[in-house]
């Protein structure tokens, strides 16, 4: 999945680059205490500053913050340009204390909901190997739509639409949550998110025939 892979390589970069950091920091911490520690007949520096020095390290961690500030951004970009192909729409709408998603690719949008108590829960289907892109909305306070497994999180507000776009590249089932606390039941406000074929996918619009469903069965 496109999204993890993004999350993973970035993660992997700045702790490496900390894990760099922090060795240095501890090799010149061991230097200075084991081998210029006090008694052993050397007398310590009279100079007040060392301008060559701080300019030296200011200039590297400069550097570094700017290589990982263009680097993330780059990362983010490449997450979100343009699809080429047409992506599969998908609306999203929270409410409390649940989902609804509709899919725009019929005649009439086929339409997933539930009430999330108990097993109640909405699943959404969506394609692998397609760009799926997710209108996202709130019926009334805010939400937060968080899939742990896809490392992608994404609020919901009222009268506000945000939009994003995953490419899942295998097949799967996930749990979905929502990240925001938004009342007494927030806690039940669950969803699966399933990643089938693209001929499953078709199949799975056609049956439904632009009629609602819910529950977990698909």
């Amino acid at each position: 999945m496109n999204t993890r892979h993004v999350f993973g390589t970035v993660f992997t970069i700045e702790s490496v680059i900390a894990a760099a950091v922090f060795a240095v920091i501890f090799a010149l911490l061991f230097f200075a205490v084991v081998f210029r520690r006090a008694g052993t007949g050397r007398m310590p520096s009279g100079r007040l500053e060392r301008p060559r020095l701080e300019k030296v390290y200011v200039a590297a961690l400069a550097a570094v913050a700017v290589f990982l500030v263009a680097y993330t951004a780059w990362q983010n970009h490449e997450e979100h340009k343009p699809a080429h192909r047409t992506p599969v729409r998908i609306d999203v709408t929270a409410f409390q204390w649940c989902w609804t998603f509709a899919h725009q690719q019929t005649r009439k949008p086929v339409e997933v909901t539930a009430t999330c108590s108990g097993a109640a829960l909405p699943t959404l289907v969506i394609p692998t190997g397609r760009p799926v892109t997710f209108r996202l909305t709130s019926r009334d306070v805010i939400h937060s739509l968080w899939v742990p497994r896809l490392r992608y999180k994404m609020d919901a507000f009222p009268d506000h639409v945000n939009a994003f776009t995953l490419f899942v590249d295998r097949e799967g089932r996930w749990i979905g949550r929502c990240a925001e606390f938004c009342g007494y039941r927030h806690h039940t406000m669950d969803f699966w998110i399933k990643a089938v074929s693209p001929e499953e996918y078709d199949t799975w619009l056609a049956n439904h025939g632009g009629a609602a469903s819910g529950g977990t069965a698909v």
